[in-house]
C-alpha cells in the first residue's frame, strides 16, 4: 500500500467535542443539565446534517446550525454566547504530538464538516497545524456525501487509494471509501465503532498506535 497523504476527521477523531459543548454550557449555565443539553445539541447537528444530505434541506453552514442549536438550547440564556462553544474543543491528548510525528512522513489534510470559519477557529483552539485544511463548506453538503471526500482527492492530486482517511466515526470511514479512499480507524470515547461487516485498512488505539503501524508497513 503506496500512501501520498493522510486525510483526517478532526470533530470527535482529533478534538474531543462533546467535552468542548458541555463545557461551553456549564460556563453559561452552571445549573444546567448539561449532559441533557449536549445530547439536544448533537442530535440537532446530526439531523440537520443528514437532511441536507438527504436533500430535504438546503445547505446551510455549520455555523448556521449551531446557532440553530443555541437557540433550541438556549431559554432563557444568551444564544449569542452559546453559539460560538463548538468552536473551543479541546484536542485529545495524543493529537498534537501525533500529528506531529505522522507530519515527519506523510503530507496531513483536514477534512471537517465545520465551516472555514469554524475549522479556522477550531484549529487555532485546540493548536491543530495542516498542510491543508478543507472544510465541507466547500462543496456545499456535508460528510459522507462522497463530494467532501473528493474535495482531498482534488487537492492531493493523487488516485484516492492513495490517501488514507483517518477518523474515530465508522460512518465516516464508509463514506471514505465509497469514492475509493484507504481507510484507518482510530478508537475514541465518543466516536462511532467499527461493525462487524467494516472492513477497514488499520484499527489503531490512538495516533501513536497509527504512527507505528504506518511506519512499519514503511519501514
Amino acid at each position: 500500500m503506496e500512501i501520498d497523504a493522510l486525510v483526517f476527521d478532526i470533530l470527535g477523531t482529533l478534538v474531543d467535542e462533546p467535552a468542548g459543548i458541555r463545557a461551553g454550557i456549564r460556563a453559561a449555565a452552571p445549573r444546567a443539565d448539561t449532559d441533557e443539553l449536549v445530547k439536544l445539541w448533537q442530535d440537532h447537528i446530526e439531523t440537520e446534517q443528514r437532511r441536507i444530505v438527504d436533500g430535504e434541506r438546503p445547505y446551510a453552514t455549520s455555523d448556521v446550525l449551531d446557532r440553530e442549536a443555541a437557540q433550541l438550547i438556549a431559554g432563557r440564556r444568551n444564544p449569542e454566547k452559546l453559539a460560538t462553544i463548538g468552536q473551543r474543543l479541546p484536542p485529545w491528548p495524543d493529537t498534537v504530538e501525533g500529528l506531529a510525528r505522522l507530519a515527519k512522513h506523510f503530507p496531513l489534510i483536514g477534512l471537517s464538516n465545520a465551516s472555514r470559519s469554524a475549522l479556522l477557529r477550531i484549529n487555532a483552539h485546540a493548536g491543530l497545524r495542516w498542510h491543508q485544511a478543507l472544510s465541507a463548506e466547500d462543496a456545499q453538503t456535508y460528510k459522507p456525501d462522497p463530494a467532501v471526500y473528493e474535495l482531498a482527492v482534488k487537492v492531493a492530486k493523487t488516485s484516492p487509494e492513495r490517501l488514507l482517511m483517518v477518523a474515530a466515526h465508522a460512518w465516516d470511514l464508509r463514506g471514505a471509501q465509497s469514492v475509493g479512499l484507504r481507510t484507518a480507524y482510530v478508537a475514541r470515547p465518543v466516536g462511532d465503532p467499527p461493525k462487524p461487516g467494516d472492513r477497514f485498512d488499520f484499527h489503531a488505539d490512538g495516533l501513536a498506535d497509527l504512527a507505528d503501524q504506518l511506519g512499519e508497513r514503511h519501514a
